[in-house]
């Protein structure tokens, strides 16, 4: 199957993780009969099943898998074959102990769970290249095979390592980054408490030190870490588009990753894919769980993405696995179908009944399949996704973008700043939340994307900020662009240097601001600030001292010394504007805040709805525009939306007020 049948079939890919390797064989033949009765058209196989398949080294083992992937076929299942490589079986380690993880403090991690293995070992390099040229040649040709899953979740246990072959690996990385030891030192700002190195191979990773270690040193190791993570999906792909180039290639992120720059990491793959495990005891998981999927979408340029994981019913890691109520499946599986996906998956097809995940949700329970209520809702759900394949090539609608970036994230959270609670979470939650709530549909944006096709770039933190990236803000606000940006952005360049003569010195001339100190505030405290217009509104965490440089204030700060100094400014700058929030405001004011920013940029929420109601639209190849109306809330809702047509999902009569049971969803097209 070709990369593009994959993504532009008029298809929605429905199934899950499944692992036959738990199971007798002639459970195999009950698990086909159930997944036709689900509506399964693609599983994952092999994930974890490099001991059953090399049991000892060069000892391959593929009879059962053969059996499988002809069983799969026959019943009109296709496969996402992973290369098996993310849990080294126990030979590995015995053999090559020196391919164990070992930490910051020197523990080395051994086997027994998973991904007990250096990102570097050559042992294990070797041992995985080998396997993955076993299977791509094998099955190369099986008409079953659809997707290679490369690993699985890389780093989501050992996202580094800090052994001696990972220290002479990152010394290598270094070398090539910096080509001389003059560059590093300069870079790293060596000069300060005497660290300036005469050869490279003093240079260690940031191991347990006696205090803070130094800030470039400790993000170059978040660098090479991530781009280590990138080299070995790298290797394996190489391998597979080798042997299989018509197959396409995906491995599963995790949304908001810190160790792995998935932006980075996307452009290398032909689709990208989410394992997404929102809390139901979260009352904010409908709007985390929006963001994961926005983000993928955003990963991938606005590409049909996968979600690969999620659950059923509940998780096994948390302290306590509360588990989604009945609807909340199929709502969060079509709230990810709304944001673009075309694939929806579950960890896993049968519950398993031994090992670390046996209480890991399923589609088929330990209960099995009779008086289920998981089973009923899974098959249902199954069923009605295989009508809506002709959704799957529409394009999400939005205006709006956010601005990530991991290396600024990275820089961000290191430690010795003003304050460590402003993190990157809390200042993308404060943007993303609002917007969320307002349902104002967003992409997120990189330093490398193209911000032109977007009203308003919000920049909810961009702590680190190298020249070019910076000059293409401010170009996009000079050719009409509305930028609205948080506190503490515009402070390091990419070597993690404070950008001198005032902050942020970057941004100052888009911005028309001058920041002459920070006042990070105690926990607890609170300032308050006046609008101009007259309202007002609690303030904490943070404040910046602000001289005006030709902005105007659009809100003061009332306590304090600075107290009658602006908190938020606004500055004309050539054909648009740019708005600064030098605080962290009460929820509700910087909603009202963002809505009244929106609004002057032309933008406005598709409708009124009650809280808890979420609206996005997709448009599909021939213009028409679907409404995807998600209802959060646990009890019955009615909406008015500004349409007449019809429900796709029941082909009743859309005119005005629609009525949403709890959790339900409606998806309504016009005329």
């Amino acid at each position: 199957m070709s990369v593009r049948t994959l993504l532009e079939q008029p298809r929605i890919w429905y199934g899950g993780d499944y692992n036959p390797e738990q199971w007798p064989e002639e459970v195999w033949h009950e698990d086909m009969r159930l997944m036709q009765q689900a509506g399964v058209n693609l599983v994952s196989i092999g994930i974890f099943a490099w001991s059953h398949l090399e049991p000892q080294p060069g000892q391959v083992e593929f009879g059962w898998l053969d059996r499988l992937m002809d069983l799969l076929y026959a019943h009109g299942v296709h496969a996402a074959l992973s290369t098996a490589t993310a849990s080294p079986p126990p030979w590995l380690a015995h053999r090559h102990p020196d391919s164990l993880p070992v930490t910051a403090d020197g523990v080395t991690l051994w086997p027994g769970g998973r991904q007990a293995y250096c990102p570097h070992s050559p042992a294990y390099r070797q041992a995985a290249s080998a396997l993955v040229m076993r299977l791509a040649e094998r099955y190369r040709a099986h008409p079953a095979l659809a997707l290679w899953h490369i690993n699985n979740e890389y780093g989501c246990h050992v996202s580094e390592c800090f052994c001696d072959v990972s220290a002479a690996a990152f010394r290598q990385w270094l070398s090539e980054r910096y080509g001389t030891l003059d560059e590093l030192n300069q870079a790293w700002g060596t000069a300060f408490w005497s660290q300036r190195y005469g050869l490279w191979e003093e240079i260690n990773p940031p191991r347990r030190a006696p205090t803070f270690a130094n800030p470039t040193q400790q993000l170059d190791w978040r660098r090479f870490s991530s781009d280590s993570l990138i080299a070995l999906g790298d290797m394996e792909t190489a391998i597979l588009r080798r042997i299989t180039p018509h197959v396409p290639v995906t491995t599963n992120f995790m949304g908001f990753f810190k160790p792995a720059d998935y932006r980075k990491w996307a452009h290398r793959e032909d689709i990208v894919s989410l394992d997404t495990y929102p809390d139901p005891a979260d009352p904010f998981a409908a709007a985390q769980n929006a963001a994961q999927c926005d983000l993928t979408r955003s990963l991938g340029d606005g590409k049909p993405w996968m979600l690969m994981e999620q659950t059923s019913s509940a998780v096994n890691w948390r302290s306590r696995n509360v588990l989604k109520q009945p609807g909340q499946m199929r709502l969060w599986s079509m709230q990810a179908l709304a944001r673009g996906a075309n694939t929806i998956l579950f960890f896993q097809w049968r519950a398993a009944k031994a090992g670390a995940e046996k209480f890991h949700g399923a589609l088929v329970p330990h209960v099995g399949t009779q008086e289920s209520r998981v089973w009923r809702e899974v098959s249902a759900l199954g069923n009605e996704l295989q009508e809506l394949g002709p959704l799957a090539q529409s394009r999400v609608q939005v205006d709006t973008a956010l601005l990530v970036d991991w290396q600024s994230w990275w820089a961000l959270e290191l430690d010795s700043k003003p304050s460590t609670a402003v993190t990157f979470y809390d200042r993308l939650a404060s943007f993303y939340g609002p917007l969320y709530a307002t349902n104002m549909t967003s992409d997120f944006v990189f330093t490398d994307s193209d911000f032109a096709n977007y009203k308003i770039v919000f920049v909810p933190n961009l702590y680190l900020v190298d020249d070019a990236t910076a000059a293409r803000l401010e170009a996009y606000v000079a050719g009409g662009g509305t930028v609205v940006m948080g506190f503490f952005s515009g402070i390091v360049d990419e070597n993690e240097q404070i950008r001198l003569g005032g902050y942020p010195a970057p941004f100052r001339r888009m911005l028309g601001i001058r920041i002459e100190e920070f006042a990070p505030m105690a926990e607890g405290e609170h300032n308050a600030l006046r609008f101009a217009d007259g309202g007002s509104s609690v303030c904490d965490l943070w404040a910046d001292v602000i001289d005006l440089e030709g902005a105007s204030a659009l809100a003061t700060f009332t306590g304090n010394f600075y107290a009658g100094r602006a908190a938020i400014t606004e500055h004309a700058f050539g054909r648009g504007r740019a708005i600064y929030i030098g605080t962290r405001l009460a929820p509700e004011a910087m909603a009202a805040l963002l809505v009244r920013i929106c609004a002057a940029a032309g933008v406005r929420p598709p409708a009124n709805v009650p809280a808890g109601v979420e609206i996005v639209r997709r448009q599909t190849e021939d213009g028409r525009i679907l409404w995807f109306v998600l209802n959060h809330r646990p009890e019955l809702v009615t909406v008015t939306l500004p349409l007449a047509g019809t429900d796709v999902l029941t082909g009743a009569a859309v005119a005005g007020a629609v009525a949403l049971e709890a959790y339900g969803v409606s998806i309504a097209q016009a005329g």
